[in-house]
């Protein structure tokens, strides 16, 4: 058998010269092409260009040197194929933006309350006898005043337009700073070419028709291409076809390699045929085009009136598909509304539920406020005043309606803490920002926050915890262990020979030591690290692997098994000089390939027998010594075939009977920075586990030097082989309680496979142990790495050393590919949640006074002590301002000294609610003081029942100044939620905080003094102002006495803003996992999802007695048509469906047995959000009848 390589034309064939001349094939004809797939597209290749090698004649290519990077034939081939590139969706213009903002409820609300003031300002009854309607509540207005009513609506109406533009902006600069990351991954996106025979790497959007691009385990196929020359490929299609399998692509079967595809094993060469629009992947994504923009407006529909839902939603569905790469963005724009990446984050869990329960507070509080103010208005007027309803009062009386209508719709405003999807996004999207500086590159907002509440990591060895630059430092060459290289001298020639000849071939071509870049700098190595190693030994042992490689290129290699996960080794075949017979060259996994061998190369260089006895002399007196000191060992070794060729597909005939050249000690040494950064995780209460390829000895005394292994301790360091026996059955089945037996003492896998990885983690998430469920980490860089990042509550990706597949399924890239940078992740993810709990410790203390003032003194004094333009004003102060303020709070490395919250500690602790209600009382006893007493101490007019359109009193604007300057220094106070004294610590760290305070003292300067009739106030003297500011000062000092109250003796002070309780995952278990955050949606949508249930209910008994009868027919047939009932019903993971369904259960996936199931790590669970199934519904009944069966 042939190795899959192309007849070459002679010479080379830049065509430079040749550049006027059109190209022999057009875009159409290599689109259509594209579209064929295996023995049709062979055909259609033999049929119309003879071979590949004919359509890179008729491309002007060379399938050996590549294109010439002349720039002119670059641009040529650009203006015909089109350019690599994509367009992004356009993203969304300002006014679109401020349109969403609009869709508000409670601005809404108050757009119409003002619009209805302002109508009825205008319009003057006629008749003198109004002056009777108007004396019945309080004195005459004059003329003038009379005229100014319509500056309450019309100052409300421009407060909406500010809070509007606000929301816009900030909505805006976050999309813009998305393009800015995702044009940033963009860029750094590099693939290998080669140009003027010269192997370089450019940018992927640079790839132009014709390329030669080298391809190999781990890439994502920037373009379509046909193979020019394989060994051993297998893509994983599964982006484009959603077929999970593998193909195989050779030059005789399946030649066509597709954009967005993943090379899962081998290597090989492709001539690029289509790029951008033109490739697989911009077709689909041009279909889409339309599409993309039908799936937007449902998100949008679906909007639900809590302030979070509302802007935390898209958070997941825009941004998320917007920092994806580009390659991925055709299946991201199809799954963009069905497909969530995890279940909603904690954080957002909790906030959602807090903002429903305040909402509805502040609705109750809003509607009793207006009924209260009519009621007494109606009573007093036409009972207690006996006056007569006259027509041309009517106009009046109506006034009066809407004014009380406003003053409850601002209660409302008040009490709902849209603030809060603000502070959400700030923080995070500040903190992203600064992570960039920190080597985290985030693609997905909430890894962010949910890393502040990660309980176990569970990192990779080589380049997380080592550094990845490997090096060899013992060997066992001819019966002689070296415990440091030998001179060549040493060593026997022939032997020498061999070994030289052996790592210069079988290792990637790719794999390469370049001389360093500056002076006195390391060498640099390109490629597989450890292949790198063994081509430093042959430097080291005086030889060059170059002037080999030329002499056999890649084009001569006969046959090659490629390193794989299942493998562990990688051969490759060489046919003899003379013809007659082969050799192949092995390396990989000592314990592997020593297992193989039968023969042994001695002192002299001969072979000798090599028995099972003398391989468990040589591991023990070798290997584990190697291993001991930390070293990973690599054996080499050959085969020589004679007679007729052999069946290179029977692996295991052909990788047997090898005979050992030497075993390598290969050392990666420990970042010298990572014991401290694993110590801190040990700190903060997070564990560190090591999951590694390498043998258990390398590994453990990796683990000790990181200090994840410490001395005394009871910890298990595992083998994936005795890991897998400890927990599965005798089916070989997963079982949780095995699992849970194993993992919490767990610090070391080693041996361990990807799938030991994934269940491994998923085994953590999974388990109930402990008091709260498990938040896990991952890191990962290669492509058999995907599954468990994707598992993880966070995945790290290796910046450097990861594949593009590792990449596309983490949510955090590590652009140095360092431990440390975990730490400084968590660190700023523990930073965002208490941000949001600062903000909202200041929040709920505003919210909680305003709604009692304007709530008790619309009551007792028929209007508001605090105007509605005016609540507005605190409602921007509290909102856009603090948010800013309180969210920019850089984090201290104090953060690193306490527990993680874990998914269950309430948003809002027993010391911040003491905080809340201690300041709210402080604020209210003032408050209350100057509405009733505040004219005998000031000495000025009482504001209380002023007529209508009475002038501002100074009375009610010291009332509205005093409450501001409280707000103010509360800010302050804000800033420590676990019960610190000093407030002020590190505040000129955070520069934001004080522009925002000292830019709101100004604001309300101007406002008081100047605001006049739009705000409802008057100028005060200097002495009032003193007197306001030193009782907003009393705010820190009552702060301080606060904190000197020990929170435990208050025995009546309740948590809030919890997550989710055990007894609730017990329930959610039952009803299919219903996600977190659906409790809180669900109130909003009941009315709504009511009469589809009923629907559904007719459907879900039709498919229910359907699939009684299949799996009961099947159940006694096959046992395990009832375990997989059972799994669809426990997985946790889930696929919301698109809001547009209103979350009705999808009865066509609880159809369990007629329908296939998703693979397992994926599937979505039949019930999302459908608030807890009744009992007798599909999902318990199969349950019962799984239990009966």
């Amino acid at each position: 058998m042939a190795n899959n390589t192309a007849d070459h034309p002679p010479g080379n064939s830049v065509a430079e010269g040749n550049h006027d001349g059109d190209f022999g094939c057009t875009v159409m004809e290599l689109r259509e092409l594209m579209e064929l797939r295996s023995a049709e597209a062979v055909n259609k290749i033999r049929d119309s260009h003879g071979d590949v090698q004919g359509i890179c004649r008729r491309l002007k290519t060379s399938p050996i040197e590549g294109l010439s990077g002349n720039p002119a034939d670059l641009e040529k081939r650009h203006t015909a194929f089109g350019k690599n590139f994509i367009p992004p969706k356009k993203p969304k213009t300002f006014l679109q933006l401020v349109w969403e903002a609009l869709q508000d409820v409670t601005l809404i609300i108050l757009e119409i309350a003002a619009i209805i003031s302002l109508g009825l300002s205008f319009y003057h009854p006629q008749g003198g006898d109004s002056n009777a309607c108007g004396q019945v509540v309080g004195g005459v207005e004059d003329e003038g005043e009379s005229q100014a009513g319509w500056i309450e609506g019309a100052a409300i109406l421009f407060s909406v337009i500010i809070v509007v533009l606000v929301t816009a902006f900030n909505d805006w600069s976050k999309e813009k700073q998305f393009r800015g990351l995702q044009s940033r991954i963009e860029q750094e996106q590099k693939f290998t070419v080669i140009r003027k025979g010269q192997v370089i790497q450019i940018p992927v959007a640079e790839i132009v028709v014709g390329d030669i691009a080298q391809i190999k385990y781990g890439d994502l196929l920037p373009a379509d291409g046909i193979l020019i020359q394989g060994n051993d490929l297998k893509i994983d299609e599964s982006s484009l076809t959603g077929e999970s399998d593998q193909v195989r692509k050779s030059l005789e079967k399946d030649p066509m390699l597709l954009s967005g595809t993943h090379v899962m094993e081998g290597s090989g060469r492709m001539v690029v045929t289509a790029v951008g629009l033109n490739s697989q992947t911009g077709i689909i994504f041009t279909l889409l085009g339309a599409g993309g923009e039908e799936e937007e407006k449902k998100v949008k529909k679906a909007k639900t009136q809590d302030g979070i839902a509302l802007e935390i939603q898209p958070l997941k569905s825009e941004e998320g598909a917007e920092s994806e790469e580009k390659e991925e963005k055709e299946e991201k724009e199809v799954k963009k509304v069905n497909v969530t990446k995890k279940e909603k984050s904690v954080l957002q869990g909790k906030l959602t539920r807090l903002a429903v329960q305040i909402g509805k507070a502040g609705l109750i509080m809003s509607a009793v406020t207006v009924i209260i103010l009519i009621l007494y208005f109606v009573i007093s007027t036409f009972v207690v005043n006996k006056q007569e309803w006259k027509a041309e009062c009517t106009p009046i009386y109506i006034q009066y309606f809407v004014k009380f209508f406003i003053i409850g719709v601002t209660v409302l405003v008040v009490a709902v803490p849209e603030g809060l999807p603000l502070a959400v996004t700030i923080s995070l999207a500040y903190s992203v920002k600064k992570m960039m500086k920190d080597n985290n590159l985030v693609r997905h907002l909430d890894a962010c926050e949910t890393m502040g509440n990660a309980t176990a990591i569970c990192s990779d060895k080589t380049g997380t915890l080592t550094m990845n630059r490997m090096t060899v430092v013992q060997a066992y060459v001819g019966d002689t262990h070296y415990k440091a290289i030998p001179e060549p001298e040493a060593i026997n020639p022939e032997t020498l020979e061999l070994l030289v000849n052996s790592i210069s071939i079988n290792s990637a071509y790719t794999t390469k030591i370049l001389p360093p870049e500056r002076e006195g700098g390391l060498p640099r190595h390109v490629g597989n690290k450890t292949e790198c190693a063994l081509l430093g030994l042959v430097l080291d042992l005086k030889r060059d692997y170059q002037p080999i490689r030329d002499e056999i290129p890649e084009e001569k290699l006969y046959k090659v098994y490629t390193f794989n996960s299942s493998r562990k080794s990688m051969s490759t075949v060489l046919k003899n000089a003379d013809g007659s017979g082969f050799r192949m060259y092995s390396k990989g996994a000592s314990e592997i390939i020593l297992r193989k061998c039968s023969h042994i190369l001695d002192a002299a260089g001969q072979p000798r027998v090599f028995k099972p006895k003398d391989r468990d002399e040589m591991v023990r007196k070798v290997i584990e010594p190697m291993a001991c000191d930390g070293l990973r060992t690599i054996c080499v070794a050959k085969r020589d075939f004679t007679g007729d060729e052999p069946n290179w597909d029977n692996e295991a005939d052909i990788l047997t009977d090898l005979t050992c050249i030497c075993v390598v000690g290969i050392e990666d040494p420990v970042r010298p920075e990572v014991p401290e950064a694993i110590a801190k995780c040990q700190r903060a209460g997070i564990t560190v586990r090591m999951v590694t390829g390498d043998n258990i000895n390398t590994a453990r005394a990796i683990a000790t030097k990181c200090g994840i292994l410490l001395p005394g301790e009871d910890f298990l360091c595992l083998e994936g082989k005795e890991f897998n026996q400890q927990i599965r059955n005798d089916k070989g089945e997963v079982e949780q309680e095995r699992l849970d037996k194993v993992w919490p003492k767990l610090r070391v896998l080693a041996r361990s496979s990807p799938t030991d990885k994934h269940t491994l983690v998923k085994g953590i998430i999974d388990s109930t142990v402990g008091e709260t469920r498990q938040v896990v980490a991952v890191t990962g860089d290669g492509t058999n790495d995907g599954p468990a990042l994707k598992k993880a509550d966070v995945g790290f990706a290796m910046g450097i050393a990861g594949t593009d597949v590792a990449k596309e399924a983490s949510d955090i890239i590590l652009t140095d590919d360092n431990f440390t940078s975990i730490v400084k992740a968590v660190m700023w993810g523990r930073n965002v949640y208490d941000s949001i709990s600062k903000f909202l410790q200041f929040q709920l203390t505003v919210n909680v006074v305003a709604v009692i003032v304007a709530f008790t003194g619309a009551c007792i004094t028929q209007d508001s002590p605090l105007k509605a333009v005016q609540m507005l004003w605190v409602n921007l102060i509290m909102d856009t301002l603090a948010s800013l303020a309180l969210a920019t709070e850089p984090p201290t490395e104090s953060l690193l000294l306490r527990k993680p919250y874990g998914r269950d500690k309430p948003l809002i602790s027993r010391t911040m609610m003491k905080n809340i209600l201690g300041h709210a009382i402080y604020q209210l006893v003032v408050t209350f003081t100057l509405l009733f007493a505040g004219e005998k101490f000031f000495n000025i007019d009482s504001g209380r029942n002023a007529p209508l359109h009475s002038p501002p009193s100074e009375h009610y604007t010291i009332i509205f100044n005093v409450f501001v300057m409280m707000q103010l220094f509360n800010e302050i106070n804000a800033r420590k939620i676990h019960g610190e004294r000093n407030v002020f610590e590190n505040i000129y760290r955070n520069p934001i905080f004080c522009c925002v305070v000292l830019g709101t003292f100004g604001l309300q300067i101007i406002i008081v003094q100047f605001g006049g009739k739009p705000f409802s106030c008057t100028s005060l003297t200097l002495d009032q102002w003193l007197w306001c500011i030193f009782i907003g000062v009393g705010e820190l000092l009552w702060g301080q006495f606060i904190t000197a109250v020990p929170t435990h003796r208050l025995k009546f002070l309740k948590e809030a803003g919890h997550g989710i309780t055990k007894e609730e995952i017990q329930q959610e278990e039952q009803t299919e996992d219903v996600d977190e955050i659906d409790h809180a949606e669900m109130e909003l949508r009941r009315g709504q999802i009511l009469w589809f249930r009923g629907l559904n209910r007719i459907q879900t008994q039709i498919k229910v007695v359907n699939a009684f009868r299949s799996s009961l027919y099947e159940g006694l047939e096959k046992p395990e048509s009832r375990s997989s009932i059972h799994n669809f019903m426990s997985h946790p993971e889930f696929t919301p469906l698109s809001e547009e369904e209103a979350r009705v259960p999808v009865i066509e996936e609880s159809n369990v047995e007629i329908e296939p199931l998703p693979s397992s790590s994926s599937s979505p669970s039949p019930n999302k959000g459908g608030g807890g199934q009744p009992p007798g519904s599909s999902a318990s009944l199969l349950r019962s009848h799984e239990s009966s069966v």
